[in-house]
């Protein structure tokens, strides 16, 4: 699977394009790892909701924001947001 950031194509496994995409469908609204396990994995995923984390990082690591007006932010305490500056 596929994203074009800024005309460059980024490989990326279907669930950190859900999870990209939902994030970026609703701008500046936090949402707690809980809330994303289930949006993105399904009320009956079992595993541990570091799942996120892992899942936010590898975006992170694939994409390069520096000169784009958003971001993927970590709300320390609560959880994640995708940040339009």
């Amino acid at each position: 699977y596929q994203v074009i950031i800024r005309g460059r194509t980024i490989e990326m496994p279907p669930k950190e394009i859900e999870l990209l995409y939902f994030l970026a469908s609703n701008p500046n609204k936090v949402y707690t790892r809980e809330q994303l396990l289930n949006e993105i994995w399904g009320y009956d995923f079992i595993g541990d909701s570091r799942t996120v984390d892992v899942h936010v990082k590898r975006v992170r690591e694939k994409i390069d924001t520096e000169n784009v007006n958003w971001s993927l932010k970590t709300v320390w305490g609560v959880g994640y947001k995708f940040e339009v500056k």
